[in-house]
């Protein structure tokens, strides 16, 4: 029951038992919130569903379970109704609300935190940018998606390892490097072209500099082809400690970098490649190796594993990469998280996971939309081929951290991202992530005077001490019920590996924190237990804001 609501488990289980009262099994029946105000507070479809079996009016049916839930849970229920073919319309007592306030006290941060995973193995990997250039906003939206579900499935019982893939090998990093050696020679005095498909970046003349300051004209009158390596790697290496950096800013760890060397330095492309081979996944034609996706996935043609020149394709790296995840390193599930153009890759790569003996739907890949970032209500152009881009940096720079994380969890992630510039740096209602550390700073607010004033947290309170009579207020019913939901938002983000669940869970009980504070005095109001109710549920908003934005890696200030 950890990270459950006891008070809605208990009645999702009145329901259940009143099914059961009728001769039936359980069949997983639980309440759902009406869609049409004046329905009740729950409805259960039930009696529908049980019609069939019972050969009976849905009418009479829901009639037996609502007797039998009366019967059960009269503490939680004050009338039932049968509304239409039967659905059974349940309207809640102010126990029921003061119980879900309760609990989540006694919970504390462990609210809504749902054993979903059971320990199981899983990794995401994320970001994995290519160490050619610093982070871009599209990274920026990668990380802050990744992230976001490494926290959230940590948080429901997985034991996650985040992962960065360093593409340290292959053309682009000669190209890189070659690039940069360029540079160098320019400022120097030497005539240089950029190779073709070079990179154009002016954080590359500020690298070739460092190496001028470092190791002065040495490379000048040497042959280039000597040097190369030492732009690769110096080059590659500067780069990686920048993304590093930004990361870091950005509030996002990883536990390993993977470098895509390893898997060449230990032979591990070969092996994979035998392996499929072996099972009949690859053959050979024209001197090179092929998979057989158009057998496997019913691809338009097969694909290059090794060229015949003997160079493996990235094809052939990320089969052996994931090999490694789930054959060596064992993981149940495995999340990658990659750039929307990359959409056509997903089928060929869950061919290679099953040509691993392994299940592909453990194989998950969520694609990260473009960024379109809007200044003056116009689009900031950004083009990266020209090397003139935004990057993560100058927009943390510019509007923080809370608000660029916050507005990149706002959308699906595969759905492209309109980001206002303007709108998150505005300090005011209509900026969304402002409006919900504003609720929670208003909370901290709120027990700081009251403590300043003498009140304390009655420990009674957690004894089923909070006055039934609050929830006669609107406002403090609809708030208890956006808390007793925290559970259930959580569980989905998590199922479904959805962030953006949870950035529209807490804007809405942000709201409905500040309409309940604009209808019911809390330090002013006269009655004590009235008082000590209200700070209750205060207290518990405020524990399930500041758990939403630490899985959202937003900061969940004490004052504004």
């Amino acid at each position: 029951m950890t990270g459950e609501n006891i008070a809605v488990f208990e009645l999702n289980q009145a329901l259940n038992d009143s099914v059961k009262a009728l001769g039936i099994e359980s069949i997983d029946a639980e309440f759902e919130r009406p869609k049409h105000e004046g329905h009740g507070d729950r409805a259960a479809n039930a009696a529908m569903r049980l019609a069939k079996t019972l050969k009976s009016n849905p009418r009479d049916i829901a009639q037996k379970i609502s007797d039998k839930l009366l019967s059960i849970k009269p503490d939680f229920i004050e009338k039932t109704e049968i509304a239409g073919p039967g659905f059974i319309n349940v309207f809640l007592s102010g126990k029921f609300y003061a119980d879900v306030i309760t609990d989540i006290l006694r919970q504390g941060k462990d609210y809504g935190g749902v054993n979903l995973g059971r320990k199981r193995k899983i990794q995401v990997e994320f970001v994995s940018a290519n160490p050619t250039g610093p982070l871009h906003i599209g990274h920026g939206r990668g990380a802050a998606v990744g992230d976001s579900v490494a926290r959230i499935l940590e948080f429901t019982g997985w034991d996650v390892q985040r992962e960065y893939y360093v593409n340290d090998s292959g053309l682009q990093i000669t190209n890189l490097g070659k690039s940069t050696q360029a540079r160098y020679f320019e400022l120097l005095g030497k005539k240089a072209e950029l190779p073709e498909n070079g990179y154009k970046g002016a954080y590359l003349y500020d690298i070739a500099r460092e190496i001028i300051n470092l190791e002065g004209d040495k490379f000048l009158n040497v042959n280039p082809d000597e040097s190369l390596d030492y732009f690769k790697k110096y080059t590659a290496d500067k780069i990686m400690a920048g993304i590093r950096e930004d990361l870091e800013l950005f509030r996002v760890k990883f536990d390993k970098f993977f470098p895509e060397g390893y898997l060449h330095e230990n032979n591990l492309v070969n092996s994979a490649m035998n392996e499929l081979k072996a099972k009949g996944y690859a053959y050979e034609n024209d001197g090179a190796l092929w998979f057989r996706t158009e057998e496997t996935i019913g691809d338009d043609k097969d694909r290059v594993l090794i060229r015949a020149n003997g160079i493996p394709t990235y094809y052939a790296s990320d089969i052996a990469y994931h090999r490694n995840k789930f054959i060596t390193r064992n993981f149940e599930r495995v999340i990658d998280v990659w750039g929307a153009d990359h959409h056509g890759y997903i089928a060929r790569m869950k061919a290679a996971v099953k040509a691993m003996g392994r299940n592909p739907d453990d194989f998950t890949v969520l694609l990260i939309q473009l960024v379109n970032l809007l200044r003056d209500g116009q689009i900031v152009t950004m083009s990266t081929r020209s090397g003139e881009f935004i990057t993560l940096r100058e927009v943390l720079d510019e509007v923080g951290v809370d608000a660029s994380r916050f507005f990149f969890l706002m959308r699906r992630s595969d759905s492209q991202l309109d980001f206002d510039l303007d709108l998150a740096k505005k300090e005011g209602s209509e900026n969304p992530v402002y409006y919900v550390q504003y609720a929670h700073a208003r909370i901290s607010g709120i027990l700081r005077e009251y403590a300043n004033r003498g009140g304390t947290f009655d420990t009674e309170i957690l004894n089923g001490g909070i006055p039934s009579a609050i929830f006669d207020n609107k406002d403090a019913r609809e708030l208890a019920d956006s808390l007793s939901r925290y559970p259930d938002a959580v569980k989905e983000a998590s199922r479904d590996l959805a962030p953006q669940v949870l950035t529209g869970y807490v804007l809405n009980l942000a709201g409905i924190f500040h309409s309940f504070y604009n209808t019911n005095r809390i330090i002013n109001e006269p009655d004590e237990s009235i008082k000590a109710g209200r700070i209750s549920i205060v207290k518990a908003a405020k524990t399930v804001i500041a758990s939403c934005l630490q899985l959202l890696g937003v900061n969940a200030p004490e004052r504004m």
